[in-house]
Formats: C-alpha cells, sequence, structure tokens
C-alpha cells in the first residue's frame, strides 16, 4: 500500500478515532499504530539554514503493511527499483502532515519547499524514507537559535530518535556551533506496556485542535556563536 495513501487513513483515524485497516501493524485499542526510527540533518549554507534531511525507518510490522502490492514483478522481494518509483510520490504527499516537522530560526518559523532526493531502502525488514525538506527562504540564524521538533500531533505516529550520536547533526555549520538534543519523554517498550490505558476513546475525546502528541516531540536546539 503506498506510504501517501496509508498516512491519510492515519490522519482521518486520528480525526474520527477509527483504526480500520491498522490492526495489521498494531494492536487497535492503543496509540501509537505506528513506530518510526528518526534521522535528521540540519543544513546550512553560508551561515544559513537551509533545511533539514530525514531519514525515517519504519517499524517491521508496518513495513510489511507499507510494502503490499510493490512487489510488481511478483519474485516476492521488494527490490531498489520498486521502491524508488515511487519513493518522491510518498515524500510530497507527507506536505498533508506538515512533514511531522517544525523548524524556527530566531524566533521565526519556516515554510519548506516541495521535498527532494526522495529515496527509499530495505535493510534487515524494515523500510527506510528518506529525504531532504528545503526551506522555501534559506534563512540566517545569526547569534538566535534553530530550534527543530519532530513529533506527529496526534500520536498515531511515535518517532523516537536513533540511538547514537548521529541521530541529529548540523551539515555545513558554523565553526562553534552546538546542538542541545532532548529526545521523546519515552522508548517503545514503556510506550506499548502503557498503551492499555491509551485507548481509542481517549483519543476520540480530544478536539482537531488538540496536539496531544507535543509531549512526545524529539527537540534539538542550535546554538552559533
Amino acid at each position: 500500500m503506498p506510504i501517501a495513501a496509508s498516512f491519510r487513513r492515519l490522519a482521518l483515524a486520528a480525526a474520527f478515532g477509527l483504526a480500520a485497516g491498522l490492526a495489521a501493524s498494531s494492536p487497535a485499542s492503543a496509540h501509537p499504530h505506528v513506530w518510526i526510527t528518526a534521522k535528521a540533518e540540519l543544513a546550512y549554507e553560508a551561515g544559513r539554514v537551509t533545511g533539514i534531511r530525514h531519514a525515517w525507518t519504519f517499524d517491521p510490522e508496518y513495513t510489511a503493511f507499507l510494502t503490499q502490492g510493490l512487489d510488481a514483478n511478483g519474485d516476492g522481494t521488494v527490490s531498489p527499483e520498486e521502491l524508488q518509483g515511487s519513493a518522491k510520490e510518498h515524500a510530497a504527499n507527507l506536505a498533508e502532515f506538515a512533514y511531522f516537522t517544525k523548524l524556527k530560526v530566531a524566533g521565526k518559523e519556516q515554510a519548506f519547499a516541495e521535498p527532494q532526493e526522495a529515496r527509499m531502502a530495505m535493510e534487515g525488514g524494515k523500510l527506510t524514507l528518506s529525504f531532504l525538506l528545503p526551506l522555501k527562504t534559506p534563512t540566517a540564524q545569526g547569534r538566535g537559535v534553530a530550534a527543530v521538533e519532530i513529533y506527529d500531533p496526534t500520536y498515531f505516529i511515535a518517532f523516537s530518535l536513533a540511538e547514537g550520536a548521529d541521530a541529529l547533526r548540523l551539515a555545513g555549520a558554523a565553526s562553534g556551533c552546538s546542538m542541545t538534543i532532548t529526545r521523546a519523554k519515552n522508548t517503545e517498550p514503556a510506550v506499548a506496556s502503557a498503551g492499555q490505558s491509551m485507548t481509542e476513546a481517549m483519543f476520540e475525546a480530544l478536539t482537531a485542535a488538540s496536539n496531544y502528541g507535543e509531549q512526545f516531540a524529539n527537540r534539538a536546539i542550535v546554538a552559533c556563536p
């Protein structure tokens, strides 16, 4: 099933409190339904923030859900060519969800242009979608800070940063820039064990303006001299 279509189903389910079609990837009784392990790179050029490069690895169950129908030649495996054929479309359709990304530079929220360099790859039974998310207007950071947040406001999708120091990186930043990372409050096992209290009924009670998932956001603050 195309990633774009599945994300639309996630958004509709969040809006109407439904979990139809998601039972194959996770228990229908609790949020989140999808786990994504994320890496990101904040890109700079000549002192300006130019964009974010994302790499999102889906959990094995949801990988199987997403790749249904992608084996065009029927050989039982999904080839790089079969994945690449739809990667650009999938990344572009994430605009509907603001790419699950917020970026402020010097206190001003930034707008993103269309994603570029979209790729999909399969490794170890997990699908990774990567893409460059350029700013519509590259913005000078100066002595202000750049602040990045990665999360799903509805908490249908749980974003967790990859382990290690390269989970969030700077590319092309000036010498002396430093980054402070705040990881999401939970890890997959912790939320899974607590999931029974996070029922669909609870999420049905939230309004469209609710931002429940913000408490599970991954954040980075970049300061430059």
